[in-house]
This record gives C-alpha cells, sequence and structure tokens, in this order.
C-alpha cells in the first residue's frame, strides 16, 4: 500500500510552481502510462493555464486550494477549494483564478 500526503505534495508543487518560468508544476501521484487510471497533482500560479487539449479519457479536477476556471466551448465552471469538477468531453482548458492546485484524474479510454 502507498499513502501521499495530498496536502504536503500540494505545498510542495505550489512552492514549484512559484519558482518556474512556466508557472506550473505537476507530479503523478497515482498510475502512468502503463495504467488506465492516471492521478497528477498540478499546481498553478494565478494567471497561468493549461491550454485547451483534448480529454484521453474520463477525467475530473479535484481543487484542493486556490479559485480555477475549467473552460469547455461555450461554458464554464468555477472551481474552489473541496470541489469536484467533471470534466466535460472534447477540449477544455484550464485557468488559474488565484494560486492553484489541483488533482487531476484520468482514466484513459482503451
Amino acid at each position: 500500500m502507498q499513502k501521499t500526503s495530498l496536502i504536503a505534495l500540494a505545498r510542495h508543487e505550489l512552492a514549484h510552481a512559484r519558482e518556474a518560468s512556466s508557472g506550473r508544476s505537476a507530479k503523478t501521484v497515482f498510475g502512468g502510462h502503463e495504467h488506465q487510471l492516471r492521478q497528477t497533482l498540478i499546481a498553478l500560479k494565478a494567471g497561468e493555464s493549461l491550454a485547451e487539449h483534448a480529454n484521453p479519457g474520463e477525467a475530473t479536477v479535484h481543487v484542493l486550494e486556490g479559485r480555477v476556471l475549467l473552460r469547455a466551448a461555450e461554458a464554464s465552471w468555477n472551481g474552489s477549494p473541496g470541489d469536484l469538477l467533471a470534466v466535460p468531453a472534447g477540449l477544455h482548458s484550464l485557468d488559474a483564478i488565484k494560486d492553484s492546485v489541483v488533482l487531476l484524474t484520468v482514466v484513459k479510454s482503451r
């Protein structure tokens, strides 16, 4: 069994994001290329974003810290700590309104 403190990891990755020229940092906490399920902790400085990209399968974004905006086509959803956002199929993007940390969970389509 593996135990991970998401709170400690969030602090660590957000510190990296604040120092990085890209304004972001990420770490896979479960799964990977060889698994269908992948969970990745993503930290973004305020004003940074994950540009529009396609969804590799079913996905959710769990907001751990900060405030984000998930956009898809003409719709958008605000996320605050504790919110779980279901990522719609198709192209979407994620903007950090404040310094933010999210847990992205993806089940890749076969």
